[in-house]
């Protein structure tokens, strides 16, 4: 039967999740150049429209569907084309299952949107929307199917992601590493520095990503219960936790504690919290958020020895984070929020062993897969700009448009960037 007050959280925490695409696509903008600042805003923005297509013909059934070949996809049944509204049967028990399934997709557009913006700079844009539509089709919605359906091989091994850290940003962010890969480093990106362009459009992201991110880890609660409110709480501590993290170990390596330092520490608490957001405790939510933080900052330090130039660290932040946020609930999981998901550090193994096992699957199946899925496109369409495009900026060669309208001196000054 259909709870009204778990219907409506559900509904606004839905619209709050919203902003994730959004602000995430301020964050990047304002991180890379001036002159792709619209062309990262857009590559954002652009898998949110591509996703909410393929989910309503295609998605919602390959994640959530009927199960076929003993767990490891769906059947598309066309659930949303009728706006069904009795509960859902299995996860959500007393929201409309048009509900339920609508606000996953919010989830697959998210995971979409960071995958593609990988190739910020210097990928085209066609062939991103090509790679999002199949990435989608062939990575995430299985994938969602393993971890998330009550059918899924890996749901039934044991193996639990509350909000994503499994399902969205290991799958995001692994996806992303073979993205920078096969598109290749950025010109100049040996021999210059490539700053940031505006760190007030990252701030700005940043705050309402943290709003977007409450509303997204509340709602997969399904309803008003003690994992909701454990979510709430989550989400704040984790954030601040991997904040404070951030800039006391910059602080005490550099001297200095930078801005985007802290940004970036933000959004690597909400990340390695994810996974465990209702599952555990706030304490433990917080010592999770500044874990992932401390973790993230020395995989991006590593980053710069090693020849792939992810510019936007989606598989920093995002991949190593969310990797780190689900063995993480395999260690932390407060039975007292769930009696079926016990941590080990309450002596129970075997939500671990299953976090352990669902982790290397997920990752070796996405890398592969996307592998895959890059070589096709790259064949058939080409993943990168020409270099006389990428010198003159994604946002003019592109979409035929610029981001800012320059000043006369400042024009006659140098070239757009």
């Amino acid at each position: 039967m259909i709870d009204r007050a778990d219907a409506l959280l559900v509904m606004t925490c839905a619209a709050l999740a919203l902003l994730l695409t959004p602000a995430m696509g301020l964050i990047f903008a304002g991180l890379v150049r001036r002159k792709n600042a619209l062309s990262a805003f857009l590559g954002c923005l652009t898998p949110l429209g591509i996703v909410a297509v393929q989910w309503l013909l295609l998605g919602q059934g390959l994640a959530f569907g009927r199960d076929l070949f003993g767990g490891l996809v769906g059947v598309p049944d066309g659930a949303l084309f009728g706006l069904r509204f009795e509960p859902r049967g299995d996860l959500a028990t007393t929201i409309p299952e048009s509900l339920f399934l609508t606000f996953q997709m919010l989830a697959a557009a998210f995971a979409a949107a960071l995958v593609a913006s990988a190739g910020a700079e210097r990928a085209r844009f066609a062939s991103t929307a090509v790679f999002v539509l199949l990435w989608t089709t062939l990575v995430y919605d299985p994938v969602a199917h393993w971890v998330w359906s009550p059918e899924g091989w890996l749901w039934k091994f044991g193996a639990r992601d509350f909000a994503g850290g499994l399902v969205v940003h290991a799958t995001a962010g692994v996806g992303a590493l073979c993205v920078a890969v096969a598109v290749g480093k950025r010109r100049g990106a040996d021999v210059e520095s490539l700053h940031p362009h505006n760190l007030t459009l990252t701030a700005i992201g940043t705050t309402l990503l943290w709003l977007g991110w409450i509303g997204f880890n509340v709602g997969r609660a399904w309803g008003v219960s003690p994992g909701a409110a454990a979510a709430f709480a989550a989400t704040l501590f984790g954030g601040a936790a991997g904040m404070a993290a951030w800039s006391l170990v910059e602080y005490a390596t550099t001297g200095k504690a930078t801005f985007l330092g802290a940004c970036t520490g933000i959004v690597a608490g909400l990340v390695g919290g994810s996974a465990a957001a209702g599952y555990v405790a706030p304490p433990a939510a917080a010592v999770l958020g500044a874990t992932t933080a401390l973790i993230v900052h020395g995989a991006i330090l590593v980053k710069g020895r090693l020849a792939y130039d992810d510019s936007l660290d989606v598989f920093g932040v995002h991949g190593v984070g969310g990797i780190v946020g689900a063995l993480g609930l395999g260690l932390l999981a407060d039975s007292a929020l769930d009696p079926g998901v016990v941590g080990l550090f309450e002596g129970r193994t075997e939500l671990m062993l299953a976090q352990l096992v669902a982790v290397a699957v997920v990752v070796a199946y996405t890398a592969v897969m996307t592998s895959a899925i890059l070589f096709v496109v790259d064949r058939a369409m080409g993943l990168r700009v020409s270099p006389e495009d990428e010198e003159l900026g994604l946002d003019l060669a592109q979409h035929g448009q610029r981001g800012y309208v320059l000043g006369e001196g400042e024009r006659a000054f140098g070239e757009f960037r």
